[in-house]
């Protein structure tokens, strides 16, 4: 079990990197193993193989120059020596019995190459890198009874050093990750393009919304132009239900109007009166409550104070007999908001609170809203002392058209009033919550962030 919770230990980091580091790593990693797989094929099937090949050129070198000293006199062996030494860079000296020698092999490579020299020489062929302090590659053979060396220029078969390979590495890596990252941006691009342009549908903000339809690359052209007729649609769609709403509002209001007039005209009963007048009104608030519901998505946010736009909500029942609100709001108290919008979730959280918070002892919908903050957000509480809602029902309080109990939804209501409260608080980047409090009623949390 610790082994399994220290592997998602190390898993977790890279699930929360972006796309454009996802792919960036992964093309690095692929171009730095390429690079790396790249360089050990050259040295194994040509940097190698291009060495040893050399080695055999060293040893028919030495072979031959052997044999021209076996069989020139002494005058010629002193020009064939001062034409080795000219020419070819090859210096011949006496072996002596004393001579500090040091052996040619310090890698593998060059033990290979030493063991093929004297393979091809003879077993009694020394190979070494440094004679009497003096460097170079040195190769001890024997005629007859005189032991010579051969001097020659080491660089023929001596490999790359590991600084060498190490630079080479580098440099490969530095080019990889530049590839990498080019490629990586240049994918990541559209892709982000793509985001900020979902984001702003997302608000709400269609016309803002077009992509690039002259991008290069088909693929990413065709996108676009698809996503650019979706915004166009839906742009489209908004416009055509805005003006639908705003025709029913219109044409809706104007027979209630005229309804309400005939009424209070033709009816004599004052009571008739009042009860058809309030099945009036009742009509214009779900009328009010559908248009709320459907309003557009993008709001204007700004510092507002909480403050006054409470007490701007709560002066219409201030003059209700029977509701006591108590409200306890710092005055310098700022939120990032819509004005209009925060006005309205107070007043749709009020009513709902006037019509079916009422307690059960005094029949009085008595109300505490209270504010705090805490870690940059503001929490507006909103509460009654009513009979609440039951646990099963909380989660479906804000689907539109849902009613729950009689006791807290009248037939009257239009089952919106919490939908819009929770839509309109989306709008605004905040969170809404509603539950049954411990000591009784029902409340209503508003969690937006704090203007510093």
């Amino acid at each position: 079990m610790a082994s399994a919770a220290s592997s998602h230990s190390h898993t977790q980091p890279l699930r929360g990197l972006s796309l454009f580091w996802r792919t960036f790593i992964l093309l690095s990693l692929l171009m730095l193993c390429s690079t790396v797989v790249w360089l050990m094929l050259f040295r194994t099937q040509e940097y190698e193989p291009r060495v040893l090949r050399n080695a055999h050129q060293i040893a028919t070198v030495v072979n031959l120059t052997r044999n021209a000293l076996i069989h020139t006199d002494a005058i010629a062996r002193v020009s064939l020596l001062k034409s080795l030494a000219d020419e070819e860079d090859v210096q011949l000296v006496i072996r002596e019995p004393g001579d500090r020698v040091r052996p040619f092999g310090e890698s593998s490579l060059e033990t290979r190459l030493a063991e093929t020299l004297i393979e091809r020489l003879g077993p009694d062929t020394v190979v070494a890198s440094s004679v009497n302090g003096d460097h170079g590659l040195w190769v001890g053979f024997r005629i007859e009874r005189d032991s010579y060396w051969l001097q020659m220029d080491p660089e023929r078969l001596r490999p790359l050093s590991n600084t060498s390979w190490l630079v080479w590495l580098a440099l490969a890596a530095g080019l990889s990750l530049i590839g990498a990252a080019a490629i990586t941006a240049r994918i990541n691009h559209p892709l982000k393009q793509l985001s900020l342009a979902a984001s702003r549908v997302r608000e709400g903000r269609y016309r803002g919304a077009a992509l690039d339809e002259k991008v290069n690359t088909p693929e990413i052209r065709e996108v676009n132009a698809g996503f650019n007729r979706m915004a166009e649609r839906l742009a489209k769609v908004e416009e055509e239900r805005t003006l639908m709403l705003a025709g029913i509002s219109h044409d809706l209001r104007t027979p209630l109007a005229r309804l309400r007039l005939e009424t209070e005209l033709s009816v004599p009963a004052p009571e008739s009166q009042q009860a058809m007048a309030a099945d009036i009104d009742q009509l214009d608030d779900i009328i009010d409550k559908f248009l709320g519901y459907a309003r557009p998505d993008h709001t204007e946010l700004e510092p507002v104070l909480l403050a006054p736009i409470i007490s701007k909500c709560i002066t219409p029942f201030r003059g209700a007999s029977r509701m006591d609100i108590q409200v306890h709001v710092p005055e310098d108290l700022q939120v990032i908001a819509d004005p209009v919008e925060l006005g309205r979730v107070v007043s749709n959280l009020l009513e709902n609170a006037r019509r079916y918070g009422q307690s059960f002892e005094d029949g009085i919908s008595h109300v505490e809203i209270e504010a705090q903050t805490r870690r940059g957000l503001a929490m507006l509480r909103i509460r009654d002392q009513g009979p609440g809602v039951p646990q099963e029902q909380l989660e479906h309080l804000t689907q539109p058209f849902y009613r729950g109990n009689a006791a807290r939804t009248a037939a009257m209501g239009s089952g919106l009033g919490l939908a819009i409260v929770e839509r309109a608080i989306e709008r605004m980047g905040g969170k809404f919550r509603v539950f049954n409090h411990a000591q009784g009623g029902l409340m209503a949390t508003i969690e937006l962030k704090e203007s510093s």
